[in-house]
């Protein structure tokens, strides 16, 4: 069964703490993801937003929790682990160390190759559709071709939006699919 990756965005989530926790576990609830991030690049307060959605993770026994870009934070919370941007690699056996799990944004094959070399759990490969600023989307056929390559799981990302693109990537055999806007 595809996997489903919730990621947060101030947009859709707000910086308010008591707002932001009624969301994101209303969307939880709605969505039942297996994996959920908490990306606020913005936010003065991320620390203490980030305490509180590791906490509504932990309302759910199957939502693993993931804190964007900052390993040491994501121990500290006791999130399930970090999702690491892709000029990160370099932090993956550090994480690893401190026994998280890894998840590292790609956008290339040898990106994908490289982030399974060096022990990530996950990567997220995008973007897969038309996604506003990120450029030439790469398609399911390339995203066929990257899953044929490698023994890593892939969550495909970007532009996902509908039922009928998850059906899409569904039939690729990813791991799981992540997203900002289905979500909401």
């Amino acid at each position: 069964m595809l996997k489903k990756y919730l990621i947060t965005s101030r947009e859709f989530y707000t910086d308010t703490p008591a707002v932001f926790r009624k969301i994101v576990h209303e969307q939880f609830v709605k969505h039942s993801p297996s994996h959920a991030l908490y990306r606020d690049i913005s936010n003065p307060n991320y620390n203490i937003q980030a305490e509180h959605f590791v906490e509504v993770c932990s309302q759910f026994y199957d939502i693993k929790s993931y804190i964007h870009k900052d390993y040491k934070l994501a121990k500290k919370l006791y999130a399930t682990g970090v999702h690491l941007s892709s000029k990160q690699f370099n932090e993956i056996v550090d994480a690893k160390k401190e026994n998280l799990e890894v998840i590292i944004s790609t956008h290339t094959h040898e990106e994908v190759l490289y982030a399974q070399e060096r022990g990530a759990d996950y990567v997220t490969y995008s973007p897969i559709f038309t996604t506003p600023g990120k450029g030439e989307p790469k398609g399911i056929d390339d995203l066929k071709k990257l899953l044929s390559l490698c023994k890593i799981k892939v969550f495909a990302l970007g532009g996902i939006i509908t039922s009928e693109q998850i059906e899409e990537i569904q039939s690729t055999q990813s791991y799981g699919f992540a997203s900002i806007r289905y979500f909401y």
